[in-house]
């Protein structure tokens, strides 16, 4: 939830990769869930690739084109995390919500 002056950083990005923002303070309207279910996804995506860069490292490939691939993933996966810490570390969380 955010306070009238306050912007909600959103978990996608706007034309030329620059960030997009929501000023409301109605957390129940619809880009604000459909924000809260992206960034549920986007954390859920980074879960999944961290457990399939477990096994690939555990499996000591030389593969480069496999590793260039994970490390491609990775990157994007670690930059929409750190848009949801952003994004959550300037909203208080509400009670009941994670």
């Amino acid at each position: 939830m955010t306070t009238r002056d306050e912007l909600r950083l959103l978990p996608w990005a706007g034309p030329d990769g620059k960030p997009c923002y929501l000023s409301t303070d109605d957390q129940g309207g619809y880009v604000s869930r459909l924000a809260d279910h992206i960034e549920a996804y986007q954390l859920g995506m980074a879960s999944q690739l961290l457990e399939h860069a477990h096994q690939v490292l555990d499996d000591e490939t030389d593969d480069l084109e496999q590793l260039n691939l994970l490390a491609a993933q990775l990157t994007s996966a670690l930059r929409d995390v750190l848009r949801v810490a952003t994004s959550r570390g300037r909203r208080p969380v509400a009670p009941g919500r994670p």
